[in-house]
């Protein structure tokens, strides 16, 4: 789900076929994410009405059971998960550095956050669905509806969703973090907001299982959803996942979105290990 921008082109690994045990693995994890999935659906749906009637649209307990599904399935999937960091209290947004369609799935198993995504995303086959029912912010990356984006943006701010967005503008390998894109931050430097609001950095770090190639998480480019899944499911050994929050910045400490842009970057960039070339994970096995 990355927001706008050309997607990153990177040299794409060589597959080889999955063996028998993958195969089994992949169908047996795949019907499990399948099931708890749509059982997790069912109870985020009743309770969403639940809330509309009471609460309109404040969402006090539907985000816990996507918390609770996401932990459920980033275990199936065969990820170790840790998280480390300060909370942030208060109004305010995250962003975080962009390596695979897994992010979704990780970052929510950490914390309830809503997450902020280009506008095609919501046509997606299924995915769509999840996104709309998760409570995704939608932005149309044309130009002209900039300010109309960034009132909604902003609306959803004040409203006290912790909205969640990856300024790199597109996924990658999980072997280095891009220059932060400014142009969302504009909506923190609004009157309403810029001296009631901070932003948390959040460093993903993906580490391959023993003697797969280290870019074994990421996703992008040209690259397939289908066969990525499947080979993401059928890898019998377990990879980990770091997920590191870093200390809130108040905006109205930075005189412009593209300082505290800058800043959240550097933040990002000072935890996450960039490699700069493909290499095999030679780490403990999980």
């Amino acid at each position: 789900m990355s927001l706008g921008g050309p997607t990153w082109r990177g040299e794409e690994p060589v597959l080889r076929p999955l063996g028998p045990l993958e195969w089994g693995l992949a169908v047996m994890r795949g019907i499990l994410l399948g099931t708890l999935i749509c059982l997790g659906l069912v109870v985020k749906l009743v309770l969403r009405l639940g809330e509309r009637m009471f609460c309109g649209t404040r969402r006090p307990l539907s985000p816990w059971v996507t918390l609770a599904v996401s932990r459920a399935a980033v275990a199936i999937i065969g990820l170790q998960l840790t998280h480390s960091g300060p909370a942030m209290h208060g109004r305010g947004g995250l962003v975080a550095n962009h390596s695979s369609w897994l992010d979704i799935f990780v970052l929510n198993a950490c914390r309830p956050v809503r997450f902020v995504s280009k506008s095609e995303v919501a046509g997606w086959p299924f995915i769509g669905f999840l996104a709309r029912v998760t409570g995704t912010v939608f932005i149309t990356r044309d130009p002209r509806e900039a300010a109309a984006q960034r009132d909604a943006f902003e609306a959803r701010l004040l409203e006290g969703a912790p909205l969640l967005f990856f300024p790199e503008g597109t996924s990658t390998d999980g072997q280095r973090v891009l220059p932060f894109k400014p142009t969302l931050f504009a909506a923190f430097f609004g009157d309403r907001l810029r001296h009631q609001t901070q932003v948390q950095a959040v460093t993903l770090i993906y580490h391959a299982p023993r003697g797969r190639d280290a870019r074994a998480y990421g996703w992008w480019g040209g690259m397939d959803f289908g066969p990525h899944l499947l080979r993401v499911l059928g890898e019998p050994r377990r990879g980990k996942v770091e997920v590191v929050f870093h200390s809130p910045l108040r905006v109205d400490d930075y005189p412009n979105r593209k300082t505290l842009a800058a800043r959240l970057e550097a933040q990002v960039r000072g935890t996450h290990p960039q490699g700069e070339a493909p290499a095999v994970a030679t780490g403990p096995e999980a």
